[in-house]
């Protein structure tokens, strides 16, 4: 299984960021409908999952380095 992030989507296709920082290209119909920018990605195959507990803590800790980084 590798794990990655939607990086972005182009026309059809997800450009989804790997672990080993490379990016993959899948067809987003293949992607889960609710698939967004930043979602953390489970791939088995063919096989897409959205490992919504990741996504949640990689999204808090973004929002956490940003707040430090526009402190007044």
């Amino acid at each position: 299984m590798i794990r990655g992030i939607i990086d972005r989507f182009e026309s059809d296709l997800a450009i989804i960021e790997v672990e080993d920082g490379h990016t993959l290209d899948y067809p987003k119909h293949l992607l889960p409908s609710n698939a967004a920018v930043g979602d953390v990605i489970k791939i088995d195959g063919n096989h897409f999952t959205i490992d919504k507990e990741e996504t949640v803590k990689r999204r808090k800790e973004i929002e956490g380095l940003m707040n430090e980084l526009f402190e007044d």
